[in-house]
């Protein structure tokens, strides 16, 4: 039972993320908008060096509480840094990969999963993080889910959802393997769990009944078999399988065409075979809007679908756009989450 119902509104962890990129720059930009402050009850957990340098970089002012405890900051009000006293910001050069910097980052959020098991927080939405900051610092991770997986300690199906303009969603069965991989790594099970949690996600972010899009493999969508068996042999039985299950999909759609139906509205989510195959689209339709989200995990977690922009790191120039995209999503996450346990 979550203890933070003092609070109207979710309590949501924020991480400035990798401190030699513009995570804290456009974190400091959400907060001066009020951005944090009007979805829900931000706790920024990081250092206030960290942080008030963004605030220098985006020349950007905003008044905030600091705590010493997660105790202390769930009992305040406005907006709320838990100062973590962790990295002496000047200390870090920007635009270099440091595994410093990746230490703090993952420790951040592994702060915020451990608040969110404690009952102090409903979600987390992260800073932009650099991976091989992270490896280097020796944490293992393919992808940030499975960073957030180990700390939550969930070996449940998940996998990273991305959402464009808080409409257009796409989620893929393979994500970080070579594409030559692809094909074996196609079953019906892992069709049959990508589709049964785009569902899943897209009711926990208020989409009642999701329509879902489920992407052929193969040009023209194998083309009766000719061009490819995926689609007869595996892709197509699982759809009529989550139909039987009360899941609203279609397909196998030829991935050429099926954006097209779902950026005229005729569904809400397509289920991509692999990476590439949903995220050329989606980032030709919205690069500077992508929020990722961190699907099938006990809390809502979400970050920008971006990296951490060293090119641009420390110009003031950063676009806060997507995170912000991706923390209002976090906080209606939650609020479905809190209104299911009332």
């Amino acid at each position: 039972m979550l203890k933070n119902y003092s609070h109207n509104k979710p309590v949501i962890g924020v991480t400035l993320g990798d401190a030699a990129g513009i995570g804290s720059e456009i974190v400091a930009k959400a907060a001066s908008s009020g951005v944090l402050q009007e979805y829900a009850q931000a706790i920024i957990v990081g250092d206030e060096r960290l942080l008030k340098r963004g605030m220098r970089i985006a020349k950007v002012s905003f008044e905030y509480q600091v705590a010493s405890s997660i105790e202390e900051a769930v009992k305040l009000e406005g907006l709320v840094l838990l100062d973590t006293k962790s990295i002496d910001a000047d200390s870090v050069e920007l635009a270099e990969i440091n595994p410093i910097c990746g230490k703090d980052a993952a420790t951040n959020i592994g702060l915020c999963v451990e608040y969110c098991k404690q009952g102090f927080m409903d979600g987390i939405c992260f800073g932009p993080n650099n991976k091989k900051a992270m490896k280097l610092a020796g944490f293992t991770l393919n992808g940030a889910i499975d960073l957030l997986s180990n700390f939550f300690g969930y070996n449940g199906y998940r996998g990273e959802l991305n959402v464009l303009d808080h409409v257009y969603w796409t989620s893929r069965i393979t994500s970080h393997i070579p594409l030559k991989d692809v094909s074996e790594h196609l079953s019906m099970d892992s069709i049959l769990n990508c589709i049964n949690l785009a569902h899943k996600t897209l009711k926990r972010a208020g989409v009642n009944n999701p329509r879902i899009a489920v992407a052929a493999l193969n040009p023209h969508g194998g083309e009766g078999g000719t061009c490819g068996m995926e689609e007869i042999e595996t892709i197509e039985p699982a759809i009529e399988q989550s139909k039987f299950n009360g899941i609203n999909a279609q397909g196998p759609f030829p991935a050429d065409t099926l954006f097209i139906k779902l950026f005229n509205g005729e569904f809400d989510v397509a289920v991509t075979m692999f990476h590439d195959q949903g995220q050329i689209a989606m980032k030709l339709k919205g690069f500077d809007n992508g929020v990722t989200v961190m699907a099938g995990l006990p809390y809502p977690v979400t970050t920008c679908s971006h990296g951490t922009a060293y090119d641009v790191a420390g110009k003031g120039i950063a676009n806060s756009g997507a995170w912000e995209n991706a923390y209002i999503l976090a906080a209606k996450m939650a609020n479905v989450d809190r209104a299911s346990l009332v």
